[in-house]
């Protein structure tokens, strides 16, 4: 009986219009795109969209300072990121932008449908208005000194310096980020989706088997903290959608981002005879839908977005899966190191390929963040991809066009082709288990055991021996037929490497064609396909993403050679000020993100006997998942102090200037927690 074929509708996280591709949004895509190339290989129908996120105020003001219109900025953009996903070898059924017709009438719909069912709300809320420039101020665009430590230059949510949590209206002498002017309080009416009217819906789906359990487990923590109304409103000026009915109202870019998913689809469908956008998203719809996502972004993919789909009715998605963050050398991606590396960086310096391999020797299904080790990347692709893979290849295929008029014998011990074929079930486990990095690790065992015959058979030295030709010609086509099968497994992860070996091979690499009979078919002459990694492109791969960086400084930026230029030491105190501090090393027990708090992560401090609550601004610099197991150094005899989410039993040390460039103090092997830092 015919296996029944599926069918798929696949998205990634939409990568936000304000900037360049980087390496870690990659990981992603490319995490995406092997998952969507395998769906295809196996013949099922998978249709793989994404979108640029093209609202919000960062790219308005960016368009502002640019001199060109938002409209202008976003194509440019666009433009940029296709051809960078292109070159690296995403195959988007079809790539849109949230600043479409189909996106605007969906979101509308969406909208009117829950408005009409009784989820949307309406309240008048006061907030800080830029009177120079006749706009409203969410907090991060609110500057100000500090109302608890008095530093200077600090958001309006939290203080960098302190940690302490705030409103903006706090701040002592606020100003606008956006003009400089002092901002005046005013009034507006702002538009809520009812979340809360969802958690009995979202908890059931929660638990469907819906997300990963480590997903589930943290949803478990917000739905104990109670969900809250979300502000799905802005107000003029905005770059965005006109709420219908509401002049001066504009859709939270939150709300039609995710819409953006929808839109894209529509977009296709729109293109193709033969796609239905209904049967994917009704309610009753048999078809699969899959969200690809970073683990910053789920509370809205796990939260908002089912609860708005069920609400308008629609249909939820069947899983929405998280990964983690890229780090390099096992620290998070610096600009001042070089190893915040773009893209096109990347792509001047080194094949795509590479890093598609390296990806996904290294991922799994779990929410672990994963590390670029630039020596081992350089190592791993060398030995697997080179010295095993195409090397298989390289190595006899020679023999096959000049002793055997290119043509593969009729092979007679199929033992080892057996064997390759054998695990075939077990590959095709691990792709559809997002399980990548094991199936990498089964595909290059049999590529160990197929270079070892071939080197215990040696058949450079068989061709010598005309009584031994027959066997030379056995030996090279079980290799080549090892070659193609090993292609054929990869062909998701190493899509212009298959295509290679196609053209190589005189064969269309096929999932359903594994176990074909290949005796007597013509091969046609082999060709290198990969070079090694060369370490002096990848550290000029650096280099070069330091001199962007460097580019793009300010001259007097550019001048500052020590922190100490821009914050001196503080006036000197005696040794009785310092005696007065309790340092002490703990062992973060815990940490979990802060519910509306942008920069807070909240902490339980192990002390060795004793837990202290601390929540610290360290949220733009770590993920909490990073965190946890860490032994750092706290002020354990600070004076508690209230915060607007619960009490502060401490501070963690860190250092750096603050946002990504921040660095908890983490002691050295040995110490343990209740230690006394001296």
């Amino acid at each position: 009986m015919a296996e029944t074929k599926r069918k798929i509708l696949l998205t990634y996280a939409l990568p936000y219009a304000n900037g360049s591709i980087h390496l870690g949004h990659m990981l992603g895509f490319i995490k995406t795109d092997i998952w969507s190339r395998y769906q295809k290989l196996r013949g099922n129908e998978c249709h793989f969209v994404c979108a640029d996120d093209a609202h919000g105020t960062p790219i308005m003001l960016s368009a502002q300072k640019m001199g060109i219109s938002p409209e202008e900025m976003i194509a440019d953009v666009q433009k940029e990121h296709e051809q960078d996903f292109s070159d690296f070898g995403i195959d988007f059924d079809n790539y849109h932008t949230t600043h479409s017709e189909e996106n605007r009438e969906l979101a509308s719909s969406i909208y009117l449908k829950l408005k009409e069912n009784g989820h949307i709300k309406v309240k008048t809320i006061s907030q800080l208005f830029d009177p120079d420039k006749s706009m409203f101020l969410p907090d991060r665009f609110v500057k100000g000194t500090c109302p608890k430590c008095k530093s200077d230059d600090q958001y309006g949510d939290n203080c960098d310096a302190c940690g302490a949590t705030y409103s903006p209206t706090e701040l002592i002498n606020p100003k606008s980020a956006v003009s400089g002017a002092t901002p005046i309080m005013k009034d507006s009416e702002h538009y809520f989706f009812d979340l809360p009217a969802f958690e009995g819906m979202l908890k059931e789906w929660v638990h469907s088997g819906s997300l990963q359990s480590e997903m589930a487990n943290k949803l478990n923590e917000w739905f104990g903290q109670g969900l809250q109304q979300w502000d799905i409103s802005r107000d003029d000026p905005y770059f965005g959608f006109e709420i219908p009915e509401a002049p001066g109202k504009y859709f939270y870019v939150w709300l039609d981002a995710p819409i953006g998913y929808m839109g894209s689809f529509k977009n296709l469908c729109d293109k193709r005879d033969d796609l239905n956008f209904d049967e994917f998203w009704d309610k009753d719809s048999k078809a699969e839908v899959y969200h690809f996502i970073g683990k910053d972004i789920m509370y809205f993919h796990s939260l908002f977005w089912p609860a708005l789909l069920d609400g308008s009715g629609y249909r939820q998605p069947t899983n929405v899966y998280t990964h983690g963050f890229v780090t390099v050398n096992g620290s998070k991606m610096s600009k001042s190191k070089g190893t915040f590396i773009k893209a096109r960086t990347y792509l001047e310096h080194l094949q795509p390929e590479y890093l598609r391999y390296y990806y996904a020797a290294k991922l799994s299904s779990r929410i672990d963040d994963l590390d670029l080790n630039l020596e081992d990347f350089a190592q791993r692709v060398n030995s697997d991809l080179v010295g095993k893979l195409v090397n298989l290849a390289s190595r006899t295929a020679g023999f096959i066009k000049k002793r055997f008029d290119g043509k593969l014998a009729t092979i007679s011990d199929m033992s080892l082709i057996t064997q390759a074929l054998e695990k075939k079930d077990t590959i095709a486990e691990c792709y559809e288990g997002r399980e990548f990095g094991k199936g990498m690790r089964e595909i290059m065992a049999l590529a160990d055991v197929a270079n070892a015959y071939v080197a215990e058979q040696a058949p450079w030295q068989l061709v010598k021996d005309d009584e031994k030709l027959p066997q030379a010609h056995q030996v090279c086509s079980i290799a080549l037929n090892m070659f193609r099968i090993l292609a054929t497994y990869l062909k998701p992860v190493l899509p212009k490497l298959a295509s290679d070996v196609e053209a190589f091979m005189n064969t269309e690499l096929l999932w359903s064609n594994l176990d074909a009979d290949f005796s007597q078919h013509e091969i046609n002459a082999f060709k290198p396909m990969m070079q090694r990694v060369d370490m002096d492109k990848v550290e000029a791969m650096v280099a070069n993403s330091k001199e962007n960086l460097e580019a793009t400084q300010e001259p007097e930026a550019a001048k500052t050679t020590s922190p100490l230029d821009h914050d001196p030491i503080s006036e000197t105190i005696n040794f009785d000020d310092f005696a007065k501090l309790d340092l002490r090393i703990a062992r973060i027990a815990k940490a979990e993100h802060v519910e509306k708090a942008n920069k807070l992560l909240k902490l339980q401090l192990d002390l060795g006997g004793e837990t202290k609550q601390v929540f610290a601004g360290i949220k733009s610099a770590y993920a909490p998942e990073a965190l946890e197991g860490k032994l750092t150094v706290m002020v354990a005899n600070l004076e508690p102090r209230k915060m607007r989410f619960g009490m502060s039993e401490g501070m963690v040390l860190a250092a750096g200037p603050g946002g990504k460039d921040l660095w908890i103090l983490e002691p050295h092997d040995g110490a343990q927690p209740g230690m006394r830092v001296k």
